[in-house]
């Protein structure tokens, strides 16, 4: 058994580096993609190169215009390549998560339909591909979302994984699930598909549920980005008020950041506590599908002596998180505009 290891990440360069990261994001573009798309496109380290739409929480052409429309009002460059991905799982229905993010994805907040954008007219797959190659830096990709657009990606075109310098993806957990009570929605929805991405050959970061849920906007900053005058920090507190009604019954307008501190942590990865670890994802039908088994012991256990041990992917599986500071470059990014 590989011994894991403890990642300390390295501080970023500078808060304005020379070369922006070239990155891509993979989204299903709800509540908390959409903050981190606003984001994406605002933060100086970082070149967004093209965002492509999976299903997820909405069906895929509401992803496809949620993410237009977004990319409108986070004011992104007007060529800005966004494709139309996977609409389903590799096996399963798609199964949509309305209950969390609103009939439309976006908190059902009435947002207009995109003004001047249109997707290109090439698919998900084929714009990922074109984009990684072509990319004069390795990329790092980001995907938000069920893992479809990906594993599609990875199988129909191996020879991408050259160019991409890391795969930084919003999915897993260590210890306790939400679509299951052991398997995340991302991986969930799609387990094949995470299996694949796991066995990429490539560099991977596993930002799960572990530290996803602990990013919380307190209530004065999200009124404050509501009130602004400027369209994009206003949409972010907008999105940060949207509760689950399922939730508590707690009425004050605590956001939480989700999806967008997966690309905090590529623009500052050092605000991100890692370990290098064996990570399967379960496959069988029954109560642990989904479940991405992440494994901690320190030295082999029965199972590997009676029955020989088994090749895993190693993973940095994030661990903890400094809050305060991804709250900052957060806020700090998406109000200076």
């Amino acid at each position: 058994m590989t011994e894991p290891t403890t990642q300390a990440r390295p501080e970023a360069a500078s808060a304005h580096p020379v070369h922006p990261v070239p990155v891509i994001i993979d989204c299903d573009t709800g509540v908390d993609d959409a903050l981190a798309l606003l984001f994406a496109v605002r933060h100086p380290g970082l070149d967004l190169r093209a965002v492509t739409c999976v299903a997820g929480n909405t069906d895929v052409d509401q992803v496809v215009r949620n993410t237009l429309t977004v990319l409108d009002i986070a004011g992104a460059a007007p060529g800005l390549p966004v494709a139309r991905g996977a609409e389903r799982p590799l096996i399963e229905p798609a199964r949509f998560a309305e209950h969390v993010h609103g009939r439309d994805g976006m908190g059902d907040l009435g947002l207009p339909a995109p003004a001047t954008r249109a997707p290109v007219d090439v698919d998900a797959v084929t714009l990922l591909r074109r984009e990684i190659l072509g990319s004069p830096r390795p990329v790092t990709l980001i995907p938000t979302a069920p893992l479809t657009n990906i594993a599609l990606l990875l199988r129909t075109y191996p020879e991408v994984t050259r160019n991409i310098e890391r795969i930084v993806f919003m999915g897993g957990a260590v210890a306790v699930g939400n679509a299951t009570p052991v398997a995340e929605f991302n991986v969930w929805h799609d387990p094949e598909a995470a299996a694949i991405l796991l066995t990429a050959g490539v560099p991977i970061t596993m930002y799960g549920l572990d530290v996803f849920q602990r990013v919380l906007v307190p209530p004065a900053d999200v009124q404050r980005l509501r009130a602004s005058a400027e369209p994009g920090a206003r949409l972010a507190g907008d999105l940060l008020a949207h509760r689950d009604p399922a939730a508590s019954g707690d009425p004050t307008p605590t956001g939480n950041l989700g999806d967008a501190g997966t690309v905090c942590a590529v623009a500052d990865p050092a605000g991100l506590t890692t370990r290098l670890l064996p990570v399967e994802v379960s496959l069988a039908p029954g109560p642990t599908r989904g479940q991405t088994v992440v494994d901690r012991r320190p030295r082999h256990g029965e199972s590997e002596i009676h029955h020989g041990a088994r090749e895993k992917p190693l993973v940095d599986v994030a661990l903890d998180i400094d809050v305060e500071r991804y709250l900052k470059l957060y806020l700090g990014t998406v109000e200076k505009r």
